[in-house]
C-alpha cells in the first residue's frame, strides 16, 4: 500500500483514536473499528552480542557525541538514536479480484538531542508551546556502515543546530530563568537498560493469501446492498532499536497479523454506512478459519442491508448501554487522553484532572489500569503491549484510578509536578518526539452483573425517567476529543450499529445516523453499572507524537443518560445505475 512519507505507519488506518486537538485527525484521530491491525507481542531473549545495525548506531552515537562535547559551543548532555526496521506483506481483494498485493521493507531512524542540563534544556516548555526537535530520515536496508554513518552524521548536525539555537534563547531569557526555578526538571534521570531480543522472520505464503482473499471477498457479491467491500490480510514484522549516551542499548520487536472484513454503502438520503470485523493474532497460524471469516462477511452484509432501510436517529438524551467494545473506545477517548502527563504541564490544555490526585473522578466501583506488559487478555492479543517504551524505560503496570480515586498520570521522562520519574509511557512514531501516551487501558469493576441483568436495569431506568426508549450501542468505529482550553471540552464517539430498546417488550429497533456527544465530567458521573465480562478494542491512536498502537478493554456499561446528535449527510447519493452482473454463484 502507498506510504506517503518515511514516517507513516505502513498498516492500513481507519478512523483512529487521538486527542486534544488530536484527531484520532485535527482533534482526536480516526479509529479502527473493523479494520484494526493485530499485535502479537514481543519475542526474544538476551544475547551478549550486538551485531549489525545496533552496533553501527552505537559507534556513531559515541563518535558524534564526543565531538560535540569537545568542540560545540553549547554542550549537549544527552543524545539518542532510534530506528525501526520493518517487513510487511499486505493482500487485499474485492468481489473475487485482487486490489493490492505486495511486500515491502523499510528502515527509518530519528535523532533526539538535548543541550543544557536536565534542569533546563532546549525542550523547556513556555506556556503552551511544545518544542519539537526530533529529526529523522531513511536508512539503507542493509547494514552498510559507511552509508548509515553518513545519514546519522548529517541528521545529528541538523538536530544540534536546532537544539543549541533554542537553548541559547532560553538561557539568556531572564523570565525563563526565574520561572524555571520552581518548575519540574525538563528531563528525568533513568537507569540505562540493555536488551537484545530476536524477532523471528516473516514467511508469508503470498500466493495462498492471494487465493484466499479472492475467495473470501467474492462472498460479498451475495449482498446487493453493499456498494464497496474488501477482505484484507496483512502481517508486519517490526524491530525497534534505541541507543543512548546514558548506555541504553535496545533491540526488541514484534509481529502483528490481521484479517479485516470491511463493507460500506450509502443510503438514498446520502448517509454513508460502514461495518466490518477484524481478526487479530500473534502469528500467521492464528488467522481464523474460512468458515469464521465467511460468517463475518455475512454479518457485515446483512447489517448494511438492514441499516440502509433503518430509520434515522433524531437528537436524543436518555439511558443507554454501551457494549464492552463501545465502552473501551469511550474510555480511551474521554478519559485516557486527559490523564496523559504532558497535558498537565501545558497551560493551553483544559487540565481536567490536573488537580484531582487523591480525589474521586469515577464511580467508586470502577478502577482503571494501564498495563503495557500484558500481551493478551480476555481471549485477545493486546495491541498496546511493549517491553520498553520509546524512551528506553521498562514497561510497567500503572493504576491511575483505584475505586474511583485518581492516583497517577501516564508519565514520560519529562517530569510534571509531584511526579519526577517516568512510568514507561513515553511513546512516539519514528520521527517525532515522545510524549505520554496510552498503552493497554483496562477498566475493572468491583460490582458486576450479567448482561441480562444489565438489560433489565436499562429497562427499569427507561421507565423511571418516563422515556419512550433507551439505546444499545453495539459497535463503534472510534471517535475524537478536544482537550485544549480554546476549544469546547467535549468528545464525539462514532457508532456503527445502534438499537432502540423499548420498555414495553417490543423488539429492539436498528437505527442509523447517531453520534455520541458530551463532556467528560458529566459523562463519568452517569455510569450506573457494569457487566461481568470485558471486550477488547485494538487500534491506532493519533496525537502529538504520531500514530501508535493501543488497546482498551472494558465491561459493558449502563449510563443514566447519553446524548446523541444527528449525523451529517452529504450531497452524494446511492448509485442510480444497477450494478453489473456477477459471475455464476456470485449473486443471490
Amino acid at each position: 500500500m502507498d506510504i506517503p512519507d518515511a514516517f507513516s505507519h505502513p498498516i492500513h488506518r481507519r478512523r483512529a483514536l487521538g486527542a486534544g486537538g488530536t484527531a484520532c485527525y485535527p482533534v482526536c484521530v480516526r479509529s479502527l473499528a473493523g479494520l484494526a491491525v493485530v499485535f502479537f507481542g514481543l519475542v526474544g531473549g538476551t544475547s551478549a552480542a550486538t551485531p549489525g545495525l545496533i552496533g553501527i548506531l552505537a559507534q556513531e552515537l559515541s563518535r558524534n557525541f564526543e565531538v560535540l562535547r569537545q568542540k560545540a559551543p553549547e554542550k549537549p548532555y544527552f543524545l539518542s538514536y532510534g530506528a525501526r526496521d520493518e517487513d510487511s506483506t499486505v493482500v487485499s481483494a474485492s468481489l473475487g479480484a485482487l486490489t493490492s498485493s505486495g511486500e515491502r521493507r523499510a528502515r527509518v531512524f530519528d535523532v533526539s538531542l538535548r543541550v543544557g542540563t536536565p534542569k533546563l534544556d532546549n525542550y523547556h516548555q513556555i506556556g503552551g508551546d511544545r518544542p519539537q526537535f526530533a529529526f529523522g530520515g531513511i536508512l539503507p536496508a542493509e547494514d552498510n556502515a559507511p552509508a548509515i554513518q553518513r545519514q546519522l552524521w548529517r541528521i545529528t548536525d541538523q538536530a544540534y543546530r536546532a537544539a543549541s539555537s533554542r537553548y541559547i534563547k532560553l538561557s539568556t531569557d531572564a523570565k525563563v530563568a526565574r520561572s524555571s526555578a520552581g518548575e519540574p526538571d525538563d528531563f528525568s534521570g533513568e537507569d540505562p537498560v540493555v536488551f537484545d531480543g530476536v524477532t523471528p522472520p516473516l514467511d508469508v505464503p503470498l500466493a495462498k493469501w492471494q487465493n484466499r482473499a479472492r475467495k473470501l471477498s467474492l462472498r460479498f457479491a451475495r449482498y446487493p446492498g453493499v456498494t464497496n467491500s474488501s477482505v484484507t490480510i496483512s502481517a508486519t514484522r517490526e524491530v525497534k532499536y534505541l541507543v543512548t549516551t546514558e548506555g541504553t542499548r535496545l533491540r526488541h520487536g514484534r509481529i502483528f497479523v490481521r484479517l479485516a472484513v470491511s463493507a460500506n454503502s450509502r443510503t438514498v438520503d446520502g448517509m454513508e454506512l460502514n461495518t466490518g470485523q477484524t481478526f487479530e493474532g500473534g502469528g500467521l497460524s492464528e488467522l481464523p478459519a474460512d468458515a469464521t471469516v465467511e460468517a463475518a462477511v455475512d454479518r457485515a452484509g446483512r447489517e448494511l442491508e438492514a441499516l440502509k432501510i433503518a430509520p434515522v436517529m433524531e437528537p436524543y438524551a436518555g439511558p443507554a448501554i454501551l457494549s464492552g467494545y463501545a465502552s473501551a473506545v469511550f474510555f480511551h477517548e474521554i478519559f485516557g487522553h486527559r490523564i496523559e502527563g504532558h497535558r498537565q504541564k501545558d497551560e493551553t490544555e483544559g487540565q481536567t484532572f490536573t488537580k484531582a490526585i487523591g480525589k474521586p473522578v469515577l464511580p467508586d466501583f470502577l478502577s482503571v489500569l494501564f498495563d503495557p506488559t500484558r500481551q493478551s487478555a480476555f481471549g485477545h492479543n493486546l495491541f498496546g503491549s511493549y517491553a520498553y517504551d520509546d524512551e528506553g524505560v521498562k514497561a510497567r503496570p500503572v493504576t491511575v484510578v483505584e475505586h474511583g480515586i485518581l492516583k497517577s498520570f501516564l508519565l514520560t521522562r519529562s517530569p510534571i509536578r509531584d511526579f519526577p520519574k517516568s512510568n514507561g509511557h513515553g511513546r512516539k512514531q519514528i520521527g517525532r518526539d515522545a510524549v505520554s501516551r496510552q498503552s493497554n487501558l483496562i477498566v475493572e469493576s468491583s460490582r458486576t452483573v450479567p448482561d441480562a441483568k444489565l438489560r433489565q436495569m436499562l429497562i427499569a431506568e427507561i421507565r423511571r425517567q418516563s422515556k419512550p426508549y433507551g439505546l444499545y450501542f453495539q459497535q463503534v468505529t472510534g471517535g475524537f476529543t478536544q482537550t485544549r482550553q480554546q476549544g469546547l471540552q467535549a468528545f464525539t464517539v462514532i457508532p456503527l450499529v445502534v438499537y432502540r430498546v423499548y420498555p414495553d417488550g417490543r423488539p429492539d429497533q436498528l437505527v442509523r445516523g447517531a453520534d455520541i456527544v458530551g463532556t467528560p465530567l458529566a459523562s463519568f458521573g452517569r455510569i450506573l453499572a457494569a457487566s461481568d465480562h470485558l471486550e477488547v478494542f485494538n487500534g491506532y491512536c493519533g496525537a502529538e507524537s504520531g500514530s501508535i498502537p493501543v488497546s482498551a478493554a472494558s465491561p459493558a456499561l449502563l449510563v443514566s443518560e447519553i446524548e446523541v446528535q444527528k449525523k451529517a449527510t452529504s450531497e452524494e447519493r446511492s448509485p442510480i445505475l444497477p450494478r453489473p452482473p456477477l459471475p455464476d454463484g456470485g449473486g443471490r
